[in-house]
């Protein structure tokens, strides 16, 4: 697992496993703001409690970035993430990392105390399972999916039609999914599913991201 400096100066990682790294190199932490929490703040807006679903946890980037832009933007609720996660070397990775996210000493801390944190109305609970396993085993529903695998090339059991049909499951009535892929066979995979799909932002390349919503079932 090879450390790489990303274009925002942020670490992220080479995976020998899928040949991929687990961020994008035009900025890893840049990556998780813009892709992942600011489109998905809509779904926060107006609540006292938030659950988040983090499928592919990773680093936990993308899910301390959403507590950064709760805290910024004074929204005043409690939140609850939720991560899968079925590496735990790259979970180790995660004590030696400095990234400029405010809040991400509560996923170190998590790390450190058997993956779990529950202070001041935040909790994060990290599950290392397979994500195919994990989806059904998590209770409820969330207000945000973060949706963050490696590609549909490399990983295609995590963005098939099923596979998002168990997510819709587990998304709120007004919730939203956030994925950096805008590839036609996900959108359309999504959309079988039961989603409604937009175009999220664009973030160090042409393609956009991938914004999903509930739609008819």
């Amino acid at each position: 697992m090879k450390q790489i400096v990303t274009g925002d100066k942020s670490i992220t990682f080479h995976s020998d496993e899928f040949d991929e790294t687990y961020h994008s190199v035009s900025g890893a932490v840049e990556e998780a703001f813009k892709k992942f929490a600011e489109p998905a703040l809509e779904a926060v807006k107006g609540k006292d409690f938030v659950r988040v679903l983090d499928i592919c946890f990773g680093l936990g980037y993308n899910s301390a970035a959403i507590l950064d832009k709760v805290l910024e933007e004074h929204l005043g609720c409690e939140v609850e993430i939720v991560g899968l996660e079925n590496d735990e070397k790259i979970l180790d990775k995660i004590k030696e990392l400095k990234p400029m996210i405010k809040t991400y000493y509560v996923i170190q801390d998590a790390v450190a105390n058997q993956y779990f944190y529950d202070c001041e109305g935040i909790m994060v609970k990290i599950l290392v399972c397979d994500a195919l396993k994990g989806i059904k085993q998590v209770q409820g529903k969330f207000d945000i999916i973060l949706h963050d695998p490696f590609s549909p090339k490399k990983c295609p059991e995590l963005w098939t039609e099923e596979f998002f049909k168990e997510i819709r499951k587990k998304i709120s009535d007004d919730g939203i999914l956030t994925t950096y892929s805008c590839a036609g066979v996900v959108r359309e995979n999504l959309k079988k599913a039961g989603f409604k799909v937009e175009d999220g932002p664009c973030v160090g390349r042409k393609a956009p991201s991938t914004i999903a919503r509930p739609g008819a079932p």
